[in-house]
């Protein structure tokens, strides 16, 4: 069994972005070694997400729309203004903990023949909803 640990390391000087993490995770598998197994990768942020999706900046802006209109950014927190609980703590980022959320945490995918076992259009992003900070993902390859 081969093990591989490595950690991205962000720093998204936006507040909101979609950045392309395909490249990075395709050069980790072909460093572990593994011609047959998993990959974890995993946002260790609470307000950042890695999903898989297409590579296309229409799908993207609408991502950005759908979210802000389920989950819009208010940096209060009064309720009765449209505000969030949450920013009580000092913070402004209620809405990026719900963007998170929705999105979700991690992927897992299968590499079969020491490649990403992935659909033609499927593509690994990682989503930040809070940035202008140093954030870090990890990714773990556990296989043969």
């Amino acid at each position: 069994m081969k093990i591989l640990t490595k950690e991205i390391w962000m720093e998204v000087p936006a507040r909101r972005a979609i950045v392309s993490i395909h490249h990075e995770v395709e050069q980790f598998v072909a460093e572990s070694g593994v011609t047959d197994g998993l990959i974890l990768v995993n946002a260790m942020h609470i307000t950042a997400s890695v999903f898989i999706n297409d590579d296309e900046s229409g799908l993207h802006a609408d991502y950005e729309r759908w979210l802000e209109q389920l989950v819009p950014f208010n940096s209060g927190s009064d309720p009765a203004s449209g505000g969030y609980q949450h920013n009580r703590t000092g913070e402004d980022n209620a809405d990026a903990h719900h963007k998170r959320q929705i999105m979700g945490r991690e992927v897992v995918v299968a590499i079969t023949e020491g490649k990403l076992h992935l659909g033609p259009w499927e593509h690994i992003f990682y989503y930040e909803f809070d940035g202008r900070r140093k954030k870090r993902l990890l990714v773990k390859i556990i296989g043969e």
